[in-house]
C-alpha cells in the first residue's frame, strides 16, 4: 500500500509545517468505520487558489524593512516550493481603512473621469505585486474591491461613515471600475475579478458605502454589468455581497433570483466576521449551484496577537468549514502589518499572519501563517474537493485531489489533548496520533 507524507504544526513544540516520518497505509478490511474516511471518487468543487490582500498598509510596512527582510517575507508567501505557495491576491480600488488615508484616482467632481490616475499605487502596491509575481513565477490573478466611491458621489459627502451612492453617479461609478481594471492591466497585472462593494451592509468609521440587496442587484443589472461589457471587460468576474455569512442567503438570493442581474454575476464573496454559520454558505450553493463561492476577507481583529495560538486555529476552522461548503478559494486580509497592527488611518488595528517590526527590522510569523500553509502549500489551483468525513468529535477535516493525482487531507485538533485516530483513504487505512492543539496535512 501507499505511504502518507505527514506535515505537522503543533502548539508548545518546535513543529511548524514540519515534515514527519511517513505513515504506511494497510489494506482496509471493512470490518469497522474509520474515524476519518476519505473517498477520492466522491468529487465536489475545483479550487482557484489561496492568497492575501496587497493593501497599502502591507506594501508600505514592507517598504520600511531592510530589503533582505522585505524579500524574505515576499518569498515566504509566494515561493511555490519553500513558501506558502500563494497564487491569488486582492487589491482595493483606491483607499480602504488599511491605507495611509482617504484617497481616490480622480479630481473633485470629475464626472467624465478625465483625471483618472492610479499614480499613488506605483509608490508601494504595484511594486509589491510585481515582486510577488517574480517570486511566484507568473501572473497573480487579482480581485479588486471598492470600500467607498469618491465623497462627491455619495449621499453623506464623505468616504467614511457609510452613506450611499447617489443615483445620478451610478454609471460614472461603474465606469470607474472599468478604468481601474484597464489601468492595472496596462501595468501587466492580471485583473481576474471585482466585487461590487466591500461589506455593503456595514456603516464603518472608515471608507464604507451601504447598498441594500435590491440596490446591489439593480446596480449590477443596470450599470456595472452593462458597463463592463461595453468596456470589453465581460471576462472579468463580478462578485456580489463580499460580506459576512449571517445574511448571505438572503442577500445572494435577492440578486441571483433576478435573471437579468444574475447573468453578470460569477458568484458570491464572503467574510468570516460575526458568525461561523458555514451551513449558510452551503445553502447558497444549494440554491444556485451554477454560481461560485469565494472567501474574500478574514482577519483577527483587535490589534497584534503576537505568539497567540487561537488565531491560527480560527483560520483553519473557518477554512475547513467553508471549503466543505463549496468555497473555491481563500483570500486572507493584510498579509503583513506593523508592530501596532497597522497602519490604519482610523485606528482599526488588526493582526496578520506576518508582523513586521519597523523599529527593529524583525519579522514575526504567527500561528496563522503556518496554519494557512497546511492548506495553501498542499491544495493547489485546479484541485478538486473529495469526500471527507470525520466521525471523531475532536477532529475536523477536509480533503482535495490535485491535478497531478496527489491527495491532501487536512486534519485539525483544537483540543488540549493528543488524539489517536484511524484514517481510511479508499482501500487503505492507518492509525496515528495528532498532538494537542495541532494541525496536520497528510499527502499521498
Amino acid at each position: 500500500m501507499s505511504e502518507l507524507n505527514v506535515t505537522v504544526t503543533a502548539k508548545d513544540t518546535e513543529d511548524r509545517l514540519s515534515r514527519k516520518a511517513p505513515l504506511s497505509l494497510s489494506p482496509y478490511g471493512g470490518e469497522a468505520s474509520a474515524d476519518i474516511e476519505i473517498k477520492t471518487d466522491e468529487t465536489y468543487q475545483e479550487v482557484l487558489g489561496f492568497g492575501g490582500a496587497f493593501t497599502e498598509a502591507t506594501a508600505y510596512t514592507l517598504s520600511q524593512l531592510p530589503e533582505e527582510k522585505r524579500q524574505e517575507v515576499i518569498n515566504s508567501y509566494f515561493d511555490q516550493e519553500n513558501g506558502l505557495g500563494y497564487t491569488i491576491g486582492r487589491v482595493a480600488i483606491h483607499s480602504c481603512d488599511f491605507s495611509l488615508g482617504n484617497y481616490t484616482y480622480v479630481e473633485e467632481k470629475d464626472e467624465e473621469l478625465e483625471s483618472f490616475d492610479i499614480e499613488r499605487e506605483h509608490r508601494w502596491v504595484i511594486p509589491l505585486i510585481k515582486d510577488a509575481m517574480s517570486v511566484r513565477g507568473g501572473e497573480i490573478p487579482l480581485l479588486a474591491s471598492p470600500w467607498s466611491p469618491p465623497a462627491w458621489m455619495k449621499t453623506n459627502g464623505e468616504m467614511n461613515n457609510g452613506g450611499q451612492l447617489l443615483p445620478e453617479y451610478r454609471d460614472t461609478w461603474a465606469r470607474y471600475y472599468a478604468k481601474f481594471i484597464h489601468a492595472f492591466r496596462d501595468e501587466g497585472l492580471s485583473m481576474w475579478g471585482i466585487t461590487v462593494q466591500n461589506e455593503p451592509a456595514a456603516v464603518q468609521v472608515w471608507d464604507s458605502c451601504i447598498y441594500s440587496a435590491e440596490e446591489e442587484r439593480d446596480f449590477v443589472k443596470n450599470h456595472l454589468g452593462p458597463v463592463m461589457h461595453e468596456s470589453g471587460l465581460e471576462g472579468v468576474n463580478i462578485i456580489i455581497w463580499d460580506h459576512n455569512r449571517d445574511i448571505i442567503v438572503e442577500r445572494a438570493s435577492t440578486v441571483l433570483e433576478d435573471e437579468e442581474a444574475a447573468k453578470y454575476v460569477w458568484g458570491t464573496g464572503l467574510h468570516w466576521y460575526v458568525s461561523e454559520e458555514f451551513e449558510k454558505v452551503g445553502e447558497v450553493h444549494r440554491r444556485f449551484p451554477d454560481k461560485h463561492l469565494l472567501f474574500t476577507e478574514g482577519c483577527q481583529e483587535g490589534g497584534v496577537k503576537l505568539g497567540e495560538w487561537f488565531t491560527g486555529e480560527r483560520y483553519a476552522r473557518n477554512m475547513i468549514g467553508d471549503l466543505n461548503n463549496w468555497v473555491e478559494g481563500y483570500l486572507d486580509w493584510n498579509m503583513v502589518l506593523n508592530e501596532k497592527g497597522g497602519p490604519n488611518h482610523v485606528g482599526n488595528l488588526c493582526d496578520a499572519p506576518v508582523i513586521a517590526d519597523t523599529k527593529t527590522g524583525e519579522v514575526h510569523y504567527n500561528s496563522s501563517y503556518y496554519y494557512i500553509g497546511h492548506f495553501s502549500k498542499f491544495i493547489r489551483p485546479g484541485a478538486v474537493r473529495v469526500g471527507a468525513l470525520s466521525h471523531h468529535d475532536d477532529l475536523n477535516t477536509t480533503a482535495f485531489r490535485n491535478e497531478d493525482g496527489t491527495v491532501a487531507v487536512v486534519v485539525l485538533n483544537e483540543t488540549d489533548r493528543e488524539v489517536t485516530f484511524s484514517l481510511r483513504m479508499d482501500d487503505g487505512v492507518v492509525e496515528t496520533t495528532l498532538p494537542a492543539r495541532a494541525i496536520a496535512t497528510y499527502t499521498v
